[in-house]
């Protein structure tokens, strides 16, 4: 049998599989060896799965992920990011939206020592919500921009999503975390530029809350040195050699417990729940990044994505107008599925009909991230407003979604900059990594 036509066979075996509702890790799992098999043979299909399982799981690149995701579940037990929302109150809170805007600034620090979307997301919630509720802010507009401020914390490094599309991919590590810093500045910029036309549309939106002194605002400060000597160590360590990213993770982990433990909020328990999550995650995260590189073998021999990729830059069609139909492609597919899902099944794909098409590899990762965070935020299936409406039950989702729209326009927008700009993404990049 053609292995092309086994190929397409597999896809369709998988997607559905995905539909029964098997976990997706599994599901690529079992058909990527199913596949093999049906090509190379049975003893060849087992080869590979024990290769490639334990391959994966030992790569050293691999040991970052769990340690960055305890990094991130010590800041989120250690409570860093409160003392972040309240510095930004401090300073922002007196004009129309500024409590909003001190949402968006909180979790933009927090997602600076987290990683992860869905916990800055959950984090900022008991943090930002009780103080927009006392000011009478509008609970729909609220939650959509804690939901969409929980994206940042997947686009500012270090970010998970980074970390697996360099493994999928083989591409440097540093230079993602470097892309994503800019993109993610303007993102929560462009975000708190919405916030502010959306409460000059509707000051009953986002009124204005008290004005805070000078003083005030310096003594609060102090409270936000420990984020930003934690950044400057996981980051700056990193980027100056100083340590490998195992290395610039673990020091992370470290400065996180030792700041929840300063400020007197990482109690056993807490820690406890810190390691229980950590496991729960990682565990999650590494039956899917196993699976997909199992399915991504059983991709090769069956020799799609070549064939792809020479189907679509043999087309006599602008290279933009095949990367904007990719694109496209990326924001559909996440409106209903995972984020880390989607870069394992459809990443080993495109990646080389993108590097046929010479697009900077980097630039397109970064591209990726964004187009799948706008699902995260948007109708059927964004999951930061289920995780948001889960924790605040009394206000219905509909309305969640419908104050989330507005800021992923505002994400779109930030697309299509980056497209016409691909040097806002490429200049840390470019200027710290010259040798990527």
């Amino acid at each position: 049998m053609d292995p092309t036509f086994i190929g397409i066979i597999g896809i369709s075996v998988f997607l559905v599989l995905m539909f029964l509702n098997m976990p997706i890790g599994f599901a690529m799992a079992l058909t990527g060896f199913a596949g093999f098999c049906l090509i190379r043979g049975l003893s060849a299909g087992l080869s590979m799965v024990g290769l490639v399982s334990y391959s994966e799981a030992t790569e050293y690149i691999m040991s970052a992920v769990p340690i960055f995701v305890f990094m991130g579940y010590l800041s989120a037990h250690g409570e860093l990011t409160k003392s972040a929302f309240s510095v930004a109150n401090k300073i922002i809170g007196h004009f129309r939206g500024g409590l909003a805007m001190s949402a968006v600034m909180g979790s933009a620090a927090f997602g600076a020592v987290c990683g992860d979307h869905i916990a800055t997301a959950a984090t900022m919630v008991p943090v930002s919500l009780p103080e927009l509720r006392r000011y009478k802010y509008d609970d729909a507009f609220s939650l959509g921009c804690i939901s969409a401020g929980g994206n940042l914390g997947f686009l500012i490094p270090p970010s998970i999503g980074f970390i697996v599309y360099a493994i999928l991919t083989e591409e440097s590590i540093g230079s993602l975390f470097m892309a994503g810093i800019l993109p993610g500045v303007l993102l929560a910029i462009l975000f708190i530029i919405t916030i502010s036309i959306l409460c000059r549309i509707n000051p009953k939106l986002g009124p204005a809350g008290p004005k805070a002194t000078w003083m005030e605002r310096l003594k609060s400060f102090k409270d936000i040195w420990g984020i930003l000597i934690l950044f400057l160590l996981v980051m700056g360590g990193l980027y100056l050699g100083l340590f490998t990213t195992t290395e610039s993770a673990s020091v992370g982990a470290l400065g996180a417990f030792i700041l929840g433990l300063m400020n007197r909020k990482l109690n056993w328990s807490r820690f406890a729940k810190a390691l229980s999550g950590t496991g729960q995650t990682t565990a999650m995260l590494f039956v899917l990044i196993i699976g997909a590189m199992i399915f991504s073998r059983f991709m090769t021999i069956s020799g799609i994505p070549i064939k792809l990729a020479n189907v679509i830059t043999g087309l006599a069609l602008n290279k933009y107008f095949i990367l904007s139909i990719i694109l496209l492609f990326y924001v559909l597919t996440g409106f209903f599925m995972d984020i880390i899902a989607v870069m394992m099944i459809t990443v080993p794909i495109f990646y080389p009909v993108i590097q046929g098409l010479g697009f900077d590899l980097v630039w397109f990762g970064l591209l990726v991230m964004i187009t799948m965070l706008i699902g995260s935020i948007t109708p059927p299936m964004g999951i930061l407003v289920f995780i948001v409406s889960g924790m605040v039950k009394e206000v219905p989702m509909y309305e969640i979604f419908k104050g989330a729209l507005p800021f992923a326009a505002a994400m779109l927008l930030l697309l299509i900059i980056l497209v016409i700009f691909p040097q806002i993404g490429l200049l840390l990049p470019d200027l710290i990594l010259p040798y990527r």
